[in-house]
């Protein structure tokens, strides 16, 4: 099942998304709670697809592919590396990613994103199923020069705009078996599966959850194959992950 949220009417809806028909059913309530379908119907046409949730916290795990670690040079870590985006760098589908005045090097990141359905802490792995709603789409946006200066990477990583996400909430995909793709102006320039991720979707949700409470509407997102690049202004990047769909965004300049 897929759901979404949307602007339709002036007005903020979650929906279901039926993708034989592009027809969103309006739903009453929260996903996250307690919500009814209202067999209201509108076409995907008419309505803006937003972000479809809104997190108090983007935890985001590096290094969850071998072949990336790699790349960077880096060595596979025994525990999650993990970081923090803020929810201020969530932007949704269509939406566009504004390039920093500061940052000469902004690099593209496809990811899988979970997103987390009920309060969970101190979750054991074999129970981290129950506290996940779906799972989305991230293209997690990376100032490259400024993360090779900086000791941690909230500048790099924390701009407005950095954290595209959407444009659904799918609750029936495998996560550690799902085809993922980045292209960049219609070229392809990340392709991977989730079956290659170091650690395990239930035991990210597990181990992260011995270290912070994770709430209703909280993103973790999975890291990022190899064939990471840089963008420029102007550009179209797509993250596709099958049984999702495709995030669309473009990069733009910083309107002064």
């Amino acid at each position: 099942m897929k759901f979404a949220r949307i602007l339709y009417n002036d007005e903020i809806y979650y929906a279901k998304y039926d993708s034989s028909s592009n027809m969103f059913e309006l739903i009453e309530g929260d996903i996250f709670d307690f919500f009814s379908y209202t067999s209201t119907n509108v076409n995907r046409n008419e309505v803006k697809i937003l972000p479809p949730c809104e997190p108090s916290k983007i935890v985001a795990v590096g290094l969850n592919y071998a072949n990336h670690a790699n790349e960077m040079g880096l060595n596979i870590p025994k525990f999650p590396a993990l970081f923090l985006k803020p929810s201020s760098s969530v932007i949704g589908n269509m939406d566009n990613i504004i390039y920093p005045d500061m940052s000469e090097q902004v690099d593209y990141e496809a990811e899988l994103a979970i997103v987390i359905g009920e309060t969970a802490s101190y979750v054991s792995e074999s129970e981290a199923k129950k506290y996940i709603l779906g799972y989305t789409c991230l293209n997690d946006i990376t100032a490259r020069d400024l993360q090779r200066l900086d000791s941690q990477w909230t500048r790099a990583k924390g701009f407005d705009t950095f954290a595209p996400i959407g444009p659904f909430i799918e609750t029936e995909l495998d996560p550690d078996n799902a085809d993922i793709r980045l292209r960049l102006n219609g070229k392809v320039m990340q392709e991977s599966n989730t079956s290659n991720f170091i650690f395990k979707t239930d035991y990210l949700v597990s181990a992260i959850s011995q270290i912070m409470t994770l709430y209703p509407g909280d993103i973790i997102t999975t890291g990022t194959p190899s064939g990471i690049g840089s963008m420029n202004i102007g550009d179209t990047v797509e993250v596709e992950i099958d049984g999702i769909g495709t995030l669309t965004n473009f990069v733009k300049e910083r309107q002064k």
